[in-house]
């Protein structure tokens, strides 16, 4: 989600180049997200300087219309039970029905929702099965995705699915610099 300052800079741009004062310079703005995900990220913040970011913390906000979706375009269109089943669940967690675990602060996920593996071997596996006999079919790697909370976990996935591949690795650095000719 974007920090508030930034939907707060960008309605002064607008002001500024359209010359006129009203919110975001008396331009429509369709502003679209889902507020259940992730708030800012500040670091070495607390909760309630990431809560105080969010963009409904923002001045502008009372002025915006909210829109919701209610129907899922693309599970209506699939016509496919499992995938309606599957929003539902995350609808359920996204909307905090689901049974938080007040010892821990988790919440447990349906044996149904995802499979669990028990190592990052396992777990590539399952997502990318034979990936030495797949990995060059370019429709099979785009139906599969693996996610992490961090850059570091997916340059270590990332490096592990390499290793598995055959051939040689081959780094091809860029360098930004501008070349500049010399006149004499």
């Amino acid at each position: 989600m974007a920090n508030k300052k930034s939907l707060e800079a960008f309605n002064r741009t607008m002001q500024d180049l359209r010359g006129n004062q009203q919110l975001f310079g008396g331009a429509l703005i369709l502003l679209s997200g889902d507020f259940r995900q992730t708030l800012p990220v500040i670091p070495r913040s607390t909760p309630a300087d990431e809560i105080n970011a969010c963009l409904k913390s923002s001045v502008l906000w009372r002025y915006l219309q909210k829109l919701t979706l209610n129907i899922n375009m693309r599970v209506h269109l699939q016509n496919d039970p499992a995938a309606h089943e599957f929003s539902k669940q995350l609808l359920e967690i996204g909307d905090g029905k689901i049974q938080i675990d007040r010892t821990n602060g988790l919440i447990a996920v349906p044996n149904n929702f995802c499979t669990i593996a028990q190592s990052i071997d396992e777990l590539i596996e399952c997502v990318f099965p034979n990936i030495v006999q797949n990995y060059r079919n370019h429709d099979w790697l785009t139906e599969r995705a693996i996610l992490a909370p961090k850059n570091i976990h997916v340059n270590a996935i990332n490096f592990q699915i390499q290793a598995k591949l055959p051939g040689v690795v081959t780094k091809y650095k860029s360098i930004d610099s501008v070349m500049i000719k010399m006149r004499q």
